[in-house]
């Protein structure tokens, strides 16, 4: 490093101490990037790279982006997974003596980003933090745009799954973890297939009781393990206390933001398996990963930023318990009933800017002038939506009213101190308002006055001179001079002294200009630090404030969250369901919320649903694909969902007893990656849902089976219906059940609780009408050929295939498959097959068997069973 600049010896310095970011090195009004950084930066962002002269034999390869624009520029890189330094100058390049120091002011991961600019409105950031332990994990996802960390300690015999569950719950952008978390190979495994998430990992030693218990109470004070819901045992306070490091690591300040701490259970929401919130289509589709189209669509008519990710938090996490889920319920119906206060509110809403976010910005010190100004309009709107929501006499509506603060005092300051023309940026000043200061109204007197004054000691020295083309001007290398042309250089006083020869004339400057000249440039660099220093005192003072707002900004958005769902219950005719404890799930004329909403115009037809773990249990759906099957299943999925969250559903009754999951098995595709099929997908997923529902479980099964042999896949399905269906053996919990095998239906009567439904449809000759109507008793035919003619096949096709089918049903022998008698599990113990081989196989435990292992057993019983036959 002998030979190299003193600037280049600067950033190789800080670089040795971020190796593993981009370095943004502020040059000016540049970010520059150099060496492999700027090859990087280059290939990412399009950017040209060129080269600076540092010292070395070679050019050192350089690009920059210009550092009123860099968010665009970061944004494009932590999208791509790269993390970004931010080397500011701490000093003023003026007054600086030698090299201008410079320092790492922030480190930007995916999970710390708090810039406006990228970050979405309308869904939380999460960064995560996992400590995994045996069969114990603490687990805390934080938002850092919010201040909000929420926090559960997890106990299970196959912990991997129940985190797992959690991450499909907060969808973390980033995940710092312990090294127990790698010894899971089902968590690292979901990461890496199905989360784009960036990974940290914490080693052992940060993780040190004495660190993690200093760090805790750092941020939260001494006695933190009482003031907050984070334990003072258990695995809690690792997960936390590791993600306190790395924000002190890489945010340097405002890390004090982060305040609130709610802790949960699993037990106090829904669990929905990632896969059934990709079948339910909740918050995106699943083919364009749109909004449109989804629940999430329809019921988001929230008028805040705010309102908009709690939405999104109550849709991902619906409510078990009937108590809170009433109050929600309470506080929707007041508002459907008052219709003028519901627009009133919602009108003071659009007016509310992101709160939560900015008070974030304000604590960090980024806010600009503008942010600030906007936030005390937002203040203007809340003694109005206080008193909208005390008016509206429901209890739930003014428990929040009461947690509204005007914040009168904080508004008052900032009407005050920022002036309402105020930019964007602190630059070049206008920030604070007149007769806040008095010294800035000095100083700017001085300033904006300096042309008069210029027009004054210009004019004065044309008198006293006699020179009448005598102009005064500036420029950045001798500051003010006197400037006159060469016809009247004999005319000069001898005061005047010469400082640069011009071709048509000469320029001079006088001890009364340079004092001039002090004292006007003087005032304008004195203003700019002044108003950089007053605002800052500003944003200080709010940040003292941080409880008050956070509260006030909590309340507002669930006000906005329930307007929001009383304006789509109003407008689309939903009604209040009834929500307890029971087992019950009855809908009177229920519709596909999502559906009705895209067919606007068109006739949906509603269906009845009676489902309970008595009588009622499984529900066997047989028709013609097409005709809806698969619409009603997911409508009373999400009819049970939207109750839950203390939504009015789409019905015109509902009776929900509380569902502690749905679990879904519609569709499947090929696992390429993971070397699965389509049916090897399916049965995964059939497994999982037979090992995690309980009787209080909701389950939706969309022809299972389908991706083996007939005999097979009715065989498969027919033994998990029985299994769920009985209370005693299996599950016993509600279930809705469509298929093609219609060898299924006789399991009614058969087994007790099942019940027979099928999708109406009539038929004229070789064409059919979907009736979309659920009506009792089994499918009177599958109608594949007409469905196949309504999707366009060629009319010789489908004429063809029913000559086909008219012989095959000629020719079927009597006994044929609709006749089976699928009988008991003892009717199909085949005598060839020889006792040994039974017990051997049944003594085989799957779980530990390798796959060499595996070959040796399937050697050994082709063996044995040869052996058997042969004999």
């Amino acid at each position: 490093m002998a030979d190299l600049s003193p600037m280049m010896k600067q950033y190789l310095e800080i670089k040795k101490q971020h190796k593993d970011e981009i370095l943004f090195y502020r040059i000016g009004d540049f970010y520059e990037m150099f060496f492999d950084d700027a090859i990087t930066a280059s290939r990412e962002l399009d950017l040209t790279l060129t080269g600076k002269q540092c010292g070395l034999e070679e050019r050192a390869p350089m690009c920059g982006v210009p550092f009123h624009s860099y968010e665009t520029y970061m944004a494009r890189l932590i999208a791509k997974g790269y993390k970004v330094a931010i080397c500011e100058q701490v000093e003023d390049p003026a007054t600086a003596k030698g090299l201008v120091k410079r320092d790492i002011v922030r480190v930007v991961t995916p999970g710390t980003v708090i810039e406006s600019s990228m970050l979405q409105d309308d869904r939380n950031n999460y960064i995560a933090s996992l400590f995994l332990k045996g069969d114990e994990a603490g687990i805390c996802f934080a938002d850092i745009s919010t201040g909000t960390a929420h926090v559960t300690q997890l106990k299970n015999a196959k912990i991997g799954m129940a985190v797992i569950a959690e991450l499909c719950r907060y969808h973390p952008s980033e995940a710092l973890v312990n090294t127990g978390v790698l010894s899971s190979r089902d968590v690292t495994n979901y990461i890496k297939k199905h989360m784009s998430c960036a990974v940290e990992l914490m080693e052992d030693e940060q993780y040190a009781p004495g660190l993690i218990d200093s760090i805790l109470s750092d941020q939260f004070g001494r006695d933190w393990a009482s003031t907050t819901e984070i334990g003072a045992d258990g695995l809690v306070r690792f997960a936390m206390g590791g993600l306190l490091q790395y924000l002190h690591d890489t945010q340097i300040k405002g890390v004090g933001r982060l305040k609130t701490v709610i802790r949960y259970t699993e037990a106090q929401y829904m669990h929905l398996p990632g896969v059934t919130r990709s079948n339910l289509e909740l918050t995106e589709t699943m083919r364009g990963r749109e909004k449109r189209g989804t629940l999430l669509w329809v019921l988001d008519k929230t008028s805040t930023a705010m309102g908009k990710r709690l939405l999104r938090n109550w849709l991902e996490q619906p409510l078990v318990s009937s108590e809170i889920i009433n109050h929600r319920l309470n506080a929707v119906e007041c508002l459907v009933k008052h219709t003028v206060t519901r627009g009133e509110m919602s009108e003071v809403l659009h007016y509310i800017t992101d709160i939560e976010r900015l008070m974030t910005r304000t604590v960090y010190g980024s806010a600009t002038p503008k942010e600030i100004y906007i936030m005390a309009q937002t203040f203007d709107r809340l003694p109005e939506l206080k008193k909208l929501a005390q008016d509206c006499g429901c209890q739930k509506l003014s428990e929040l009213a009461e947690k509204i603060d005007p914040l009168e005092d904080i508004k008052a300051r900032i009407y005050a101190a920022v002036d309402p023309d105020a930019p964007s940026t602190l630059k070049d000043g206008g920030v604070i308002a007149a007769g806040y200061n008095q010294e800035v109204d000095e100083l700017r007197s001085i300033r904006e006055n300096t042309k008069s004054v210029l027009a004054r000691l210009e004019a004065r020295l044309r008198d006293e001179t006699g020179i009448p083309k005598l102009k005064i001007g500036f420029n950045h290398v001798f500051g003010y001079y006197i400037e006159v042309s060469n016809s009247y250089k004999n005319m000069v006083p001898d005061n005047y002294t010469r400082k640069q020869t011009l071709t048509n004339g000469e320029r001079y400057i006088t001890p009364e200009l340079k004092e001039l000249e002090n004292k006007i440039l003087g005032a304008h660099e004195r203003l700019i630090s002044l108003e950089h220093q007053l605002f800052a005192e500003l944003l200080d003072g709010i940040s003292r404030e941080l409880d008050r707002i956070q509260q006030t900004a909590r309340a507002v958005a669930r006000l906005d969250v329930f307007v929001s769902l009383a304006t789509v219950a109003a407008d689309n005719n939903y009604c209040r369901p009834v929500v307890d404890d029971s087992d019950q799930l009855v809908i009177r004329e229920g519709r596909h919320p999502v559906v009705e909403q895209v067919l606007k115009g068109s006739l949906f037809v509603p269906n009845d649903t009676l489902l309970d773990c008595r009588d009622n249990r499984c529900l066997i759906i047989t028709g013609p694909n097409m005709a809806g099957k698969s619409t009603y299943m997911r409508q009373n999925a999400l009819i049970a969902l939207m109750a839950q969250i203390g939504s009015f559903v789409p019905a015109s009754e509902c009776h929900v007893g509380i569902v502690d999951a749905v679990f879904t098995r519609v569709g499947a595709s090929d696992d390429l990656a993971a070397g699965q099929s389509t049916f090897m997908v399916e049965m995964t997923e059939v497994a999982e849902i037979l090992k995690s529902a309980t009787r209080r479980s909701l389950v939706i099964l969309d022809e299972i089976g389908r991706g083996t042999s007939t005999f097979d896949g009715m065989s498969i399905a027919r033994a998990v219906v029985e299994h769920i269906a009985d209370p005693a053996t299996g599950l016993g919990c509600k279930t809705l059940f469509a298929t093609h095998y219609h060898e299924l239906t006789d399991l009614e009567g058969t087994v007790e609780g099942v019940k027979n439904y099928n999708i109406a449809v009539k038929k004229r000759g070789e064409d059919i009408t979907f009736l979309r109507r659920i009506v009792r008793g089994p499918a009177d035919d599958s109608y594949g050929i007409e469905v196949a003619k309504l999707a366009g096949l060629p009319g010789s096709v489908t004429r063809r295939a029913h000559e086909v089918l008219r012989r095959l049903e000629a020719s079927a022998p009597k006994n044929n498959v609709e006749q089976m008698d699928f009988g008991t599990l003892e009717d199909y113990q085949s005598p060839a097959v020889p006792r040994e081989l039974m017990d051997k196989l049944e003594a085989l435990d799957l779980e530990t068997l390798t796959p060499i292992e595996a070959l040796n057993f399937l050697y050994e019983l082709k063996k044995t069973l040869k052996g058997s036959l042969s004999g």
